[in-house]
């Protein structure tokens, strides 16, 4: 059976409720696929009129049930009618065998309610009706495709309004524009999509108690050009921390060896000379741990090609959005954070820790840059499998 690439659209609604990593994990968790696309978008009237009419007339035997989407589209997906600011929807792209069967099971029905919670929607949606059956209340949580043909039209509309109304949403009418407010980047590093697990929304999840708003979203590779250009002011910094551990360690070392006291100021004029070259080991283990491919061993004209490993990149906004999310993330070695951070529930060593913040709201924008938080990625993916 070939590889199918289908989607899951959340709902404004959801992503306000801090829903999201909830979302990514049961459909990762509970399908085998993987994430190979996500792009946030703050939909145009356009594209919400137009992805209205596609739901309202994509089953005329189920009509009813189209209509009820159509109209919520039509009022949750358009910018607000009062103040013209355009609300949050986002998109994620998933790629395997039977994707679109596997994603409408793991989803469930959109008027059909359960009290188990085994689907996205018995869990995340409400659908609740009067004894007249008439709706009282809507929320289907996520929009997905029920076939491939749908997938297809779907994903094809999206495409076509992706570079204007897809990237880091600024003024979405959820996010606060009060003192103080700051972006920051969150980057779930490789560690994260060796294989598809519940780690990626999962950590997502662990973020949502800083209250911020997720306001850009973009799945890649970095290349080596990236993480050298990413990664490079740890390298003075990394020196400089050699002159201090290196120093002591050297000392207790060489005392044990030579069987008396050697003091900490007799070597570290040594390991200050020697620092430059821990910082670049140091360094080049980084760049190959984020990248797949040690800088020493690539060509200077193919760094820039994209690496075998992936990331997901996220940009948080809010009130002191840098401080709350380096707090939740925890410290650099996940054996000194607290428990319930996110470092230490999936972080392994120093490198292996999960994720990356922002130190700064000026580092932040760097890193965006360097990322491309805003580059449009998604349209050739979509176009390879449908055209």
């Amino acid at each position: 059976m070939p590889k199918e690439l289908s989607f899951v659209l959340i709902n404004p609604y959801t992503i306000a409720k801090s829903r999201t990593g909830g979302v990514i994990a049961r459909v990762i968790g509970r399908t085998d696929l993987k994430l190979v696309g996500a792009r946030m978008f703050g939909p145009s009237q356009e594209l919400a009129s137009e992805y209205a009419e596609l739901v309202r007339h994509a089953d005329p035997t189920h009509q009813s049930t189209c209509d009820l989407l159509a109209n919520y589209v039509e009022k949750q997906y358009s910018p607000d009618p009062k103040t013209g600011k355009p609300r949050r929807v986002m998109l994620l792209l998933f790629e395997g065998k039977a994707a679109v069967r596997k994603i409408w099971g793991v989803t469930g029905s959109a008027t059909k309610r359960r009290v188990s919670g085994s689907t996205i929607r018995d869990t995340y949606g409400d659908y609740i009706v009067g004894d007249h059956g008439r709706v009282h209340y809507f929320e289907p949580a996520v929009l997905v495709a029920p076939t491939r043909e749908r997938a297809k039209q779907t994903l094809s509309l999206w495409a076509k309004y992706s570079a204007s109304d897809g990237g880091l949403i600024d003024g979405a009418i959820d996010v606060p524009t009060t003192e103080h407010v700051e972006k920051t980047l969150v980057m779930l590093k490789p560690d994260n999509f060796r294989f598809p697990s519940l780690r990626p929304g999962s950590i997502i999840d662990v973020l949502s108690s800083s209250g911020l708003r997720i306001v850009a979203i973009r799945k890649f590779s970095m290349s080596v050009a990236q993480a050298e250009d990413f990664y490079g002011p740890v390298k003075e910094a990394l020196a400089e921390k050699f002159e201090d551990i290196g120093a002591s360690r050297a000392a207790t070392i060489l005392s044990q060896a030579f069987g008396f006291t050697v003091p900490e100021s007799t070597t570290r004029p040594l390991c200050r000379t020697l620092g430059p070259q821990f910082a670049q080991t140091q360094f080049d283990e980084i760049v190959q741990f984020m990248t797949g491919h040690r800088p020493s061993d690539c060509v200077e004209s193919l760094k820039a090609e994209t690496s075998s490993e992936e990331c997901l990149a996220l940009v948080y906004e809010g009130v002191n959005a840098v401080k709350k999310i380096r707090s939740i993330l925890g410290p650099t070695d996940p054996n000194k954070a607290q428990p319930g951070s996110v470092r230490r529930e999936f972080g392994t060593d120093i490198m292996i820790n999960a994720a990356h913040a922002s130190d700064s709201p000026e580092n932040a924008q760097r890193e965006m840059s360097i990322v491309q938080i805003g580059k449009e990625s998604i349209a050739n993916l979509i176009h390879q499998y449908y055209g």
